[in-house]
C-alpha cells in the first residue's frame, strides 16, 4: 500500500462520517430544524466528491511499464465492481422512493374502495420491479 492511501484512507472516513454531522450542528446552532433530506444530501454529495477525487487522483505512484498493464487490468476490475455496485444502489433508492409513494396511494385507495385492491397492486409491483432490473444490470456487468 502506498502512503498516500494509508493517510488519506482514514481522512475519507472521516471527512464522509463528519461532514454531515457538522452541517447539521451548524443548522442546530442556527435554530433551524436539522432536516434529514439535507442531512443525507450533503452525505451522498461528500461521497461521490471524494469517489470523484480518488478516480481522478493517481494515488499508486508512478509504476514501470511492465507493472502498467497490470495496473490498468486491476483499476478495469475496480471500476466493474464500481459501477454493479451503483446500479444496484441507485435502482434500490429509487425503488424506495416509488414503492413509499405508491404504497401509500394504493393504502388510500383500497381504503376507500375494495375493487381497486388489484389496479393498487400493479403499480406497487412496478415500482419494486426496477430494484429487480437494477440488480440484473449487476449481474451482467459482473459475469459477462
Amino acid at each position: 500500500m502506498n502512503i498516500y492511501q494509508i493517510l488519506l484512507l482514514p481522512l475519507v472516513a472521516i471527512a464522509i462520517i463528519a461532514t454531515p454531522l457538522f452541517l447539521a450542528y451548524r443548522r442546530h446552532k442556527a435554530g433551524k430544524t436539522v432536516n434529514i433530506k439535507s442531512t443525507l444530501t450533503a452525505n451522498l454529495v461528500t461521497l461521490f466528491g471524494m469517489l470523484a477525487v480518488f478516480t481522478i487522483l493517481p494515488l499508486g505512484g508512478f509504476v514501470s511499464a511492465d507493472t502498467a498493464t497490470e495496473a490498468v487490468a486491476a483499476s478495469a476490475e475496480g471500476m466493474r465492481y464500481l459501477a454493479a455496485a451503483l446500479s444496484t444502489g441507485a435502482a434500490t433508492i429509487g425503488t424506495g422512493i416509488a414503492v413509499a409513494s405508491a404504497a401509500s396511494a394504493a393504502i388510500g385507495a383500497v381504503s376507500e374502495d375494495q375493487g381497486n385492491f388489484t389496479k393498487a397492486l400493479i403499480f406497487v409491483a412496478l415500482g419494486e420491479g426496477v430494484a429487480i432490473y437494477g440488480l440484473l444490470i449487476s449481474i451482467l456487468i459482473l459475469f459477462a
